[in-house]
């Protein structure tokens, strides 16, 4: 079954390495994408564009706001943790209450890009954060080994100019990693195989979307869960 649906949220499991078809060692991220549930539609007539929403990962009702236990019970579904809303290819919405798996959405051999929130390292210095080298560690060096060096000039212009690389907080930031080829779907378990990485920790959320303008997949009879797993 097709759909027009883009994407579908999903949660990194972890990474390995598996044989394709061909017999290529490739490394994977594997995602466990789905099943989302379509709580909420957004159309053109109404909310100015087409979209539909989608809830992952279910969660007790005495967790939620009241506004969002409102939500769920007027679309008749169960309380979900993550929504997120997910642009149509075309106008035929899914209806509100439809299950949406990872074989109706993804196909192998298609591209995909998988955003997700980075792993948070609080304060880093520059060699961490940017790569700096640091300071020769011989002939004279002393406590000055992983400084970041000069920020300025003297007193023209007398600042430090804006975006100048030094210390501070670093990662939790959300990263969208592009172009990663789907090498194998797995309906049954609910997975897809990206070759690559992808942001963030293991069990933390993605969203695994098709990119703008790209074809819908061609549903179940288009994946092939050839890769094996070594």
């Amino acid at each position: 079954m097709a759909t027009t649906l883009t994407g579908l949220i999903g949660r990194k499991l972890g990474m390995t390495q598996v044989y394709t078809a061909g017999g290529t060692l490739v490394p994977v991220t594997v995602i466990e994408a789905g099943p989302c549930t379509v709580v909420a539609t957004r159309r053109a007539e109404r909310d100015g564009y087409v979209a539909a929403q989608l809830g992952f990962g279910r969660t007790k009702t005495e967790k939620l706001n009241k506004a969002l236990r409102g939500q769920f019970q007027k679309a008749g579904t169960a309380a979900f943790r993550i929504l997120r809303e997910f642009p149509l290819a075309g106008d035929d919405a899914p209806a509100v209450g439809t299950e949406l798996t990872v074989g109706e959405i993804f196909a192998v051999g298609e591209h995909v890009q998988v955003t997700g929130i980075t792993k948070g390292r609080g304060t880093t210095g520059v060699i961490k954060r940017h790569g700096f080298s640091g300071f020769p560690a011989s002939h004279g060096t002393h406590e000055y080994f992983r400084h970041g060096g000069s920020i300025g000039n003297r007193s023209y212009p007398g600042r430090v100019f804006k975006g100048k690389r030094m210390a501070g907080r670093y990662g939790a930031d959300r990263v969208t990693t592009r172009n990663l080829e789907v090498v194998a779907v797995r309906p049954d378990d609910h997975l897809i195989l990206v070759r690559g990485t992808v942001p963030g920790a293991r069990n933390g959320t993605v969203i695994v979307q098709r990119p703008p303008g790209a074809a819908p997949a061609g549903g179940d009879a288009a994946n092939d869960t050839g890769a094996t797993e070594q």
